[in-house]
């Protein structure tokens, strides 16, 4: 038996610290998630005939970009994590890239097993041709599209959307998140449940709600289906064109309105309601808030 002495005087068995050392390296080796195995794949698919495009992205970044191509090029950075490196790198091997078509949709899939001790997850690069209507669903990630010239759809559930530069019809739908469109032109459907919304340089219409966020609107050009703008909690900031004709409708329950526009046939009263005449009239501009302030600019 073997003893090594402490500064305070005692005799340690240093037998017995070698065993508890080598306990807790064979506890720590089955910990979950302990080891990494990463790889990067290029895929290119061929559009054929479709004309619309769909992903499916459960756990992983995505980000789509339009460009002047024909095929579709896939840019996906596997992560594996396990209990041991072999099985990280038996799950990274069984992470697949699915794609096919359906509906008259091309549609790709990130397939990744799950144990309870393993996890895995793909970070998505897409270029896909600029014409291409797109639709993206992932459940936890960031989702970003930009640069396209097609109806745009993008549904997350814990992960943020960001759309630039997209002319088309948009839709987009986030839980747990913020939703930020830029340089926009179509109809453009925003909802989130707890998130704010940030809205810039948009041309056309808007129908946009949040449970708690504040929501920001900055129009260069009002569409005829005018703005609709509502949260239970937060501000409303909206920003028209110099030149607008349209029906202002606004309603606080708990808040102030602030508006810096010349109104006509303007009616306030004291229950938090302003309504009024913005030009000629026509559009309809409906603001709702129910704790917060609306600004009108």
């Amino acid at each position: 038996m073997t003893f090594r002495r402490t500064p305070s005087g005692e005799d340690v068995d240093t037998n017995c610290e070698g065993s508890f050392g080598n306990f807790l390296r064979s506890l720590l080796a089955g910990v979950p998630w302990s080891e990494r195995a990463e790889r990067e794949e290029v895929l290119h698919i061929s559009r054929a005939a479709s004309k619309s495009f769909r992903l499916y992205n459960a756990n992983g970044r995505t980000r789509v970009i339009g460009e002047d191509r024909e095929d579709i090029e896939v840019h996906a950075a596997k992560t594996a994590r396990a209990e041991s490196a072999e099985a990280a790198r038996t799950l990274l091997d069984n992470i697949r890239l699915i794609h096919g078509i359906s509906g008259g949709v091309l549609e790709l899939e990130v397939e990744v097993p799950r144990r309870w001790n393993r996890r895995g997850h793909v970070n998505l690069e897409l270029r896909v041709p600029r014409g291409m209507s797109t639709e993206v669903i992932a459940s936890n990630g960031r989702v970003g599209i930009e640069h396209l010239c097609g109806g745009v759809r993008a549904r997350s559930s814990n992960g943020s959307v960001d759309i630039a530069d997209v002319v088309g019809d948009i839709e987009v739908q986030t839980s747990n998140a913020k939703v930020c469109c830029s340089c926009t032109c179509g109809h453009l459907v925003a909802r989130s449940s707890n998130g704010k919304i940030e809205l810039l340089e948009h041309r056309g219409s808007i129908d946009a709600s949040t449970s708690n966020g504040l929501i920001r609107a900055c129009m260069d050009e009002m569409g005829d289906n005018g703005v609709r703008l509502a949260t239970s909690n937060g501000r409303i900031v909206l920003e028209l064109p110099e030149e607008v004709n349209a029906e202002l409708d606004i309603r606080v329950d708990n808040g102030v309105i602030r508006n810096d526009r010349p109104l006509r046939r303007s009616d306030r009263d004291r229950n938090g309601q302003l309504r009024g005449r913005l030009g000629r009239g026509g559009a309809p501009i409906k603001l709702r808030t129910s704790n917060g302030s609306v600004c009108l600019r």
